[in-house]
C-alpha cells in the first residue's frame, strides 16, 4: 500500500480529534516502561478522505463509528494483510501529525494460511480457529503473559468481536524477524495474534497505549 501521498490527513484531523468514554478491558494495565524511538518517516497529508489509500479510508471509517472505544484518536495502526508476510505490513500512522511513524513485520494466523504461503488466504473469528481477524479493535490494558509483555486488544466488529475471548493480543515472537523473511520468503504463523518481532513490541505498544485503534484487512 502507498502511503507516499500529499496531505492524507486533513479532513481525518477533524475526524480524529476529540475524545469519548471507552469500555476497555477491566483488568490492572502495567506501567508502561520507556519506549524506544521510533524513527519518522514524513508523509505529506490529504485534504479530502477520498485521496486516502483505500485501507486508511475504511480505518478512518471505522474510526469515527467506534468513537465511544476510540478515546484516542491521534494515532492508529494499519495492518494490510494483503500483502505477504515477508513484508513490513503494520504501519504506525500519526494521524495529526500526517506521517508514517514506522512499518513494522507482522504476523498472520496459521489458520489463515494453512499452507504456510505467507499470504493471508482466510480469516476467521471463531474460537480455536488460529486465524487472523479483520476489522477493527481497540488496545487495551498491557501485562506480562506467556510470551511476556503483551497487550489485549477488543475487537469492535462483527468480524472479529470475540479477540478477547481467544486472547488475540499484541506480543513478540522470535519467528517475526527479518533474518527468517529473507531465509524462508516468509516469517513465522501467529495463533491469531499480532506478532512482532522483540526488539520492537514493547515501544510499539507504548507509542500506541489504550484506547487508539488498529484497524487490518486486505485490499483488493
Amino acid at each position: 500500500m502507498n502511503m507516499n501521498r500529499r496531505h492524507f490527513v486533513g479532513a481525518a484531523i477533524a475526524m480524529s480529534a476529540g475524545a469519548s468514554t471507552a469500555l476497555l478491558a477491566k483488568s490492572s494495565p502495567v506501567s508502561p516502561r520507556t519506549a524506544s524511538p521510533l524513527l519518522p518517516q514524513t508523509v505529506p497529508a490529504a485534504p479530502q478522505l477520498a485521496a486516502m489509500p483505500p485501507l486508511l479510508q475504511k480505518a478512518m471509517a471505522a474510526m469515527d463509528n467506534h468513537k465511544s472505544y476510540i478515546v484516542n484518536r491521534d494515532r492508529l495502526a494499519l495492518v494490510d494483510f494483503s500483502r505477504p508476510s515477508r513484508e513490513p505490513r503494520l504501519q504506525l500512522v500519526d494521524v495529526a501529525g500526517g506521517k508514517i511513524e514506522r512499518t513494522l513485520l507482522v504476523a498472520h494466523g496459521k489458520g489463515s494460511d494453512m499452507a504456510n504461503t505467507g499470504y493471508v488466504q482466510q480469516f476467521s473469528n471463531m474460537p480455536g480457529s488460529d486465524a487472523s481477524s479483520q476489522g477493527a479493535y481497540c488496545t487495551a490494558d498491557c501485562y506480562y503473559g506467556k510470551h511476556g509483555y503483551s497487550q489485549r486488544l477488543i475487537g469492535l466488529d462483527a468480524s472479529n468481536n470475540a479477540a478477547l475471548e481467544r486472547a488475540i493480543v499484541i506480543h513478540a515472537a522470535s519467528y517475526v524477524d527479518p533474518t527468517v523473511a529473507d531465509t524462508h520468503g516468509r516469517i513465522g504463523r501467529s495463533w491469531g495474534c499480532f506478532a512482532l518481532n522483540d526488539a520492537e513490541v514493547q515501544p510499539t505498544m507504548d507509542w500506541l497505549g489504550q484506547g487508539r485503534m488498529i484497524y487490518a484487512d486486505k485490499v483488493a
